[in-house]
C-alpha cells in the first residue's frame, strides 16, 4: 500500500513526516522510520548523554524484585538469626560493651601520711620514743612509702682498724692469708695486710673500716619496731579525665573530718575511709606482719577508678586492692624480704 507524505531534506538528519490521515504505515516505511529514530537517539546520546545520565538518576526509581517463600523453617531460620543480630547488636554492643560510649585514660596522683608512735628500750639505747622523722626513710617518695619495723644495730662506731667479720673469703692463719688495699665484694672496710684476732678462736683479715664492723648474721626476732603494726597511712588520691574535664579525690564528699579522724579502712565496714592500718594491710594480702616485719618486704596498694559518667558522679568510687609484690618461696628463701644499711 502507498504511503502519501512530504520528504524533506535537512542537513546531517533524515526526518520523514507522515500523513496521519491514512490508517497505518506499510512495513517498509515503518522499518525506515526505526532506523531514523536509532540514528536520532544516537546524535542525542552523543551531545546530550551526561544530561540523560543525570535525568535518570533524578527521577528514575528502581525496586528489587521480591520472593515469598512459604515455608515455616526458612522464615523460623530467618526470624532466628534476625533475632541473633538484634541481640549482639543490643546486648553485646551497646548494655555490655557501651559501644556507644567515649573512653578516657585516668590521670593520677597519690600523697601519702604516716601517723605513729613506738616505744623501745634495749640495753644499747635505753628508753627511747620513735616517731615519724625517725622510721620513715625518706620522708617523701613518689607513690610510695617506707616504714622501718627492724634494725640492727652498731653503736659507738668510729674509722679505725678493727677484724672483719669472718667468713670464707677472711678468715685467715697469718698475713699472708691477707692481701694490703684489697676489698671483697663484701667486705666492710680495705685490707691493711695484717691477720689478727677476731675472738679467741677465729683470726681474720684486719680493715680499715667503721668499726666494730657490723654482724648481720643474726636479725633480732621479734622485729625491733613491732609496734609498726597499728601505724596508719593516710592516702590521699586525685583523679582527672582530661577529655571529659572530670576530676574527684578519693576522700569522697560525704566523708566528714569528724569521720576521717576516727575511720579506718575495713573493705566490709568501712571501704572508702582511705586511712589504712599497716598492720590490716598486711592481712589483706594473706600474709603476717609479725613475720614480714622481721625481714621486711614490700606491698602493693592498688586504686581503681572505673567511673561511668552517664550514671551521678556519686557513684564514681575508688575501689582498693591489696597485694605482697615481692612473693616469698618457701622451698626457695635466699635474700628474702627488704633492707638497707
Amino acid at each position: 500500500m502507498a504511503v502519501r507524505g512530504a520528504i524533506q531534506l535537512r542537513p546531517f538528519m533524515w526526518e520523514m513526516i507522515p500523513d496521519y490521515r491514512l490508517g497505518h504505515m506499510s512495513g517498509r516505511s515503518s522499518g525506515f522510520r526505526d532506523s531514523w529514530l536509532a540514528q536520532r537517539a544516537a546524535v542525542m546520546a552523543g551531545s546530550g548523554g551526561c544530561c540523560a545520565e543525570v535525568y535518570s538518576c533524578i527521577f528514575d526509581y528502581n525496586t528489587p524484585r521480591i520472593a515469598l517463600i512459604k515455608s515455616r523453617k526458612v522464615g523460623l531460620l530467618n526470624r532466628v538469626i534476625q533475632l541473633l543480630i538484634l541481640a549482639y547488636v543490643i546486648g553485646w554492643v551497646f548494655v555490655w560493651e557501651k559501644g556507644y560510649q567515649d573512653f578516657d585514660s585516668v590521670v593520677s596522683s597519690v600523697t601519702l601520711k604516716v601517723k605513729g608512735v613506738a616505744v623501745t628500750n634495749t640495753s644499747d639505747l635505753g628508753y627511747r620514743i620513735w616517731d615519724v622523722a625517725d622510721y620513715v626513710l625518706p620522708a617523701q617518695q613518689e607513690n610510695a612509702f617506707f616504714v622501718m619495723t627492724n634494725l640492727i644495730l652498731t653503736p659507738n662506731q668510729t674509722q679505725g682498724r678493727c677484724p672483719e667479720l669472718p667468713d670464707t673469703s677472711t678468715v685467715c692463719i697469718s698475713d699472708q692469708n691477707c692481701t694490703l688495699d684489697y676489698v671483697g665484694t663484701h667486705s666492710n672496710g680495705v685490707q691493711t695486710g695484717r691477720c689478727v684476732a677476731y675472738d679467741k678462736s677465729v683470726k681474720t683479715c684486719e680493715v680499715k673500716a667503721w668499726c666494730p664492723v657490723e654482724n648481720d648474721t643474726t636479725v633480732p626476732k621479734p622485729a625491733f619496731l613491732r609496734a609498726a603494726e597499728n601505724f596508719t597511712v593516710l592516702i590521699k588520691n586525685n583523679i582527672w579525665y582530661p577529655k571529659f574535664n572530670f576530676s574527684k579525690r578519693n576522700i569522697l564528699q560525704n566523708i566528714s573530718a569528724e569521720y576521717l579522724k576516727n575511720c579506718v579502712y575495713d573493705r566490709e565496714k568501712h571501704p572508702f575511709c582511705p586511712i589504712f592500718r599497716l598492720g590490716s594491710l598486711v592481712e589483706e594480702a594473706g600474709e603476717s606482719f609479725k613475720d614480714m616485719a622481721v625481714l621486711g618486704g614490700v606491698m602493693g596498694i592498688q586504686i581503681s577508678w572505673n567511673c561511668d559518667l552517664d550514671k551521678k558522679h556519686t557513684y564514681c568510687v575508688p575501689k582498693y586492692s591489696i597485694r605482697r609484690l615481692d612473693n616469698r618461696e618457701f622451698d626457695h628463701n635466699v635474700s628474702p624480704g627488704y633492707n638497707f644499711r
